[in-house]
């Protein structure tokens, strides 16, 4: 898959399947090509992964058929765009609350290389572009994708407007710090940040971009298949380093009962 075809998958709303990725060694592209993700979610906002070692990422990544998609550390479009000539497919831009955040990310992913004013007058619509330079924009830039978190009560207070900016592709809602902004630190089956996802997740299929929100803890699973049911085709599941404890920890726990009784 590349960036175009699953951009396509999301406006359409089929589902796309992916999970954070944050470990390092050359040998885990060819063990994550074999679990059968259409994606990988490098994150920069949390973990500490230089620029070198991203690029390397997303490029061994795509060339295995798996789309890249990096978050970067804050909503900086100049940071976008680094990582967009890094290799990325698909910036996710944390913390979102304003239109023009987002207005901004979709200017570094389906613009570049613009910036300055030309930029500005073309996302604000006071000059259209030249019909060459649009066309090769849109060539240069087509497996690009714009993806923004939203995490907080202003973010979802804007999220009609936020979602009105053409060239979006899709929201990610990031439960942590959203559980967080709503007074409920990591109570995710309380009925208010349930009822929060579901709006998000409603409102941004109704719109016709993906939506999807970063589930971490098993316990969720459950709770994760409905939301995808009722449209949330973004699926982004679990985190490696999180898997491999689970699954080693599993085995050890069965080791230690056969062996200590």
């Amino acid at each position: 898959m590349n960036g175009h075809e699953m951009r396509s998958k999301l406006h359409k709303g089929e589902y796309v399947y992916g999970s954070m990725i944050v470990s390092e060694s050359p040998r885990w592209p060819s063990a994550v090509s074999s679990i059968g993700l259409d994606f990988v979610f490098i994150d920069t906002e949390h973990i500490a992964l230089d620029r070198t070692k991203v690029s390397w990422m997303c490029r061994l990544y795509a060339e295995l058929g798996i789309v890249p998609v990096v978050r970067i550390p804050s909503p900086d479009p100049y940071q976008a765009t680094m990582m967009f000539d890094a290799g990325a497919m698909g910036v996710i831009s944390p913390y979102v609350e304003t239109p023009d955040q987002a207005r901004q990310l979709v200017g570094a992913a389906k613009y570049r290389p613009l910036k300055g004013a030309k930029l500005y007058n073309a996302l604000s619509g006071k000059a259209p572009l030249e019909s060459e330079l649009k066309d090769y924009l849109d060539r240069r830039n087509r497996d690009n994708m714009a993806i923004v978190n939203i995490e907080s009560i202003p973010a979802m207070e804007a999220l009609d407007d936020i979602l009105t900016v053409d060239g979006l592709d899709a929201v990610l809602i990031g439960p942590h710090d959203l559980s967080c902004n709503l007074g409920l630190p990591e109570q995710y089956f309380h009925p208010v940040f349930v009822k929060a996802v579901d709006e998000i997740i409603t409102k941004a299929r109704e719109a016709g971009i993906g939506a999807g929100i970063h589930v971490v803890s098993p316990d969720l699973m459950e709770q994760e298949i409905r939301w995808a049911k009722m449209g949330a085709n973004l699926i982004v599941h679990s985190i490696d380093i999180i898997a491999f404890q689970a699954g080693l920890r599993k085995d050890i726990d069965t080791i230690k009962a056969a062996l200590e009784g």
